[in-house]
């Protein structure tokens, strides 16, 4: 895995943003695998980010939220001016960010998707989000990764 890099890290790289990788290994089918994945970084799981792909009438938005809550699809789809949010099909999922479930990346996708961060992100200097591969996460600024995604922040979480 050293040596490797992701679409995500190399536009990181790429754009000189300030970020740190950091590989864990926690098998994919352990329950409550984000708190796994926090545990094994050693941080909070407040801290850590999961990426969903989602549907808001239609149209495809990334959530990314704390692996400690769950989405709020009410508050997804309000946030992104829609309706109705739903979780995308996982193969539609993959097609358009080009990474594959359990490892993709807010940063770095095939397709630019609108994206909704979790405001509760902005309350740390920095988070983990997927590296973009299973068994790697980036750490960074949330206000960088809200500035490469043109993200917007709300509370999208459900704790």
């Amino acid at each position: 895995m050293a040596g490797k890099g992701t679409p995500a890290t190399a536009l990181l790289t790429r754009l000189g943003v300030r970020h740190s990788v950091h590989p864990y290994d926690v098998p994919a089918d352990t329950p409550g695998y984000g708190a796994a994945v926090a545990q094994a970084l050693g941080v909070p799981a407040a801290r850590v980010f999961k990426s969903l792909v989602t549907e808001v009438d239609g149209a495809l938005t990334v959530a990314v939220v704390p692996v400690d809550g769950e989405l709020d699809l009410k508050a997804l789809a309000g946030a992104a001016g829609g309706k109705r949010a739903a979780l995308a099909d996982r193969a539609l999922a993959e097609r358009a960010t080009g990474y594959v479930r359990g490892g993709i990346s807010p940063l770095g996708q095939r397709k630019r998707l609108p994206t909704v961060l979790d405001a509760s992100a902005l309350d740390f200097p920095t988070i983990y989000v997927s590296a973009g591969r299973r068994g790697l996460q980036v750490q960074l600024a949330p206000a960088d990764l809200v500035a490469l995604t043109a993200a917007t922040a709300a509370p999208i979480a459900a704790r």
